[in-house]
């Protein structure tokens, strides 16, 4: 993987562009911190699909994960008070 300072990938965008998509993942640096990763789109897609949904995204889906199965209303055996 290639590394690019942050001004030369300004500078030069379309040849980085080009490094990617024949060399592949491109990697952007910040006054030499690793900041970003520029990859072709075929990866991007490849690790999108294979990503795990986060418990937001679950929540708030309409799509269930499983059945799930409710007792019918008011079948359910109910314990004895405990007495003191």
């Amino acid at each position: 993987m290639h590394t690019w300072p942050v001004q030369d990938a300004k500078a030069r965008f379309s040849e980085l562009l080009d490094a990617c998509i024949s060399e592949g993942p491109q990697l952007i640096t910040r006054r030499g911190t690793e900041t970003a990763v520029l990859v072709p789109i075929e990866e991007w897609k490849r690790l999108s699909s294979a990503a795990r949904p986060s418990l937001k995204s679950l929540l708030l889906s309409d799509v269930a994960r499983t059945d799930l199965e409710l007792p019918e209303r008011g079948s359910a055996l109910r314990r004895p008070p405990v007495s003191l």
